[in-house]
């Protein structure tokens, strides 16, 4: 599934917003994460928190095709 980002043009009705096409669940999980993720970037104030979403980027892509391959055998 290609991820479809936020076009500032948000429903509610039904299961997916008709704006970008995602389900409210997926969008939920996605505002949680992001509240998660600022969180500990406020707690550690960080002074390159560009570097640190690179390195987390990077470990989620890498972990997930991973899991993708041991999925797929």
């Amino acid at each position: 599934m290609k991820f479809s980002p936020c076009t500032s043009q948000c429903t509610n009705d039904g299961s997916h917003c008709e704006g970008c096409g995602r389900s409210h669940v997926e969008i939920a999980e996605t505002q949680h994460i992001t509240k998660q993720l600022v969180e500990h970037l406020v707690k550690y104030d960080y002074d390159d928190p560009e570097n640190f979403l690179e390195m987390i980027k990077a470990k989620a892509i890498k972990r997930s095709n991973l899991i993708k391959e041991e999925q797929h055998g």
